[in-house]
């Protein structure tokens, strides 16, 4: 069995305009905080492998000690991290993903492109890949996991609204014939789940919590575990 936190949508260092600037830096050291306690959730759960969907940073620049703090937050999860960039935290140049020094748990898919990673210890693969700009093409279509692994799994940064949307589009057709057993999706804001009956199970997490009253809903993370081929 493999024990699995998946989260998304941090959106540290978001400005909060609607709010006076002593408030507003009270609310992203909050949001900070928020990052020793899901670390700390990590490891009182037990878990072997984090999926992270994107969007942790609000913008693709700056943010530099935002993702200071995430990149300790992360390290000290002490496992496996994968992280998938998004259409808020794209990779471009001036990008923390690319020019800060992250820890040796931490694995960020650099390429709009499918990409994996083999963990034999756990006899799984994980996929993914990153934003390049704020619009992505749907990446999924045609796609089919491949591997020896017992456990395939894929982090994305994905909107399922329609085919046609701007940020990596996915359709529930794709996701039944890729192979996954498990697809942590970031970009929707609210907790969202489908099972495919035996064909695997994708999931949006939520944001951590709200940044306003256009964000309610249940969110905040998802624990998981993954055993014979089922996820729970």
């Amino acid at each position: 069995m493999i024990n699995i936190l998946h989260s998304a949508d941090f959106h540290l260092g978001a400005r909060f305009h609607s709010l006076p600037p002593e408030k507003a830096q009270a609310r992203r050291q909050e949001q900070l905080g928020q990052l020793e306690q899901l670390a700390g959730l990590c490891r009182s759960q037990g878990c072997q492998l984090v999926l992270l969907s994107g969007d942790l940073l609000d913008r693709p620049q700056g943010c530099r000690s935002e993702a200071r703090a995430l990149a300790g937050a992360l390290e000290a999860m002490a496992v496996p991290v994968f992280l998938a960039p998004g259409n808020h935290d794209h990779l471009c140049p001036g990008s923390p993903y690319l020019e800060m020094a992250w820890p040796g748990n931490v694995h960020i898919f650099t390429r709009q492109e499918l990409e994996s990673v083999s963990l034999p210890e756990l006899d799984c693969r994980v996929w993914g890949a990153g934003f390049q700009s704020m619009d992505c093409p749907g990446l999924l279509e045609g796609f089919r996991a491949t591997g020896d692994e017992a456990v395939q799994l894929m982090v994305l940064h994905g909107d399922p609204a329609n085919p046609s949307a701007p940020c990596c589009p996915v359709t529930r057709a794709q996701v039944a014939a890729s192979g996954l057993q498990y697809l942590a999706l970031g970009h929707i804001h609210s907790y969202k789940k489908e099972r495919l009956d035996d064909r695997g199970v994708y999931c949006y997490s939520g944001c951590l919590e709200g940044r306003g009253f256009d964000e309610c809903g249940q969110k905040g993370f998802v624990l998981l575990n993954v055993e014979d081929g089922r996820v729970e």
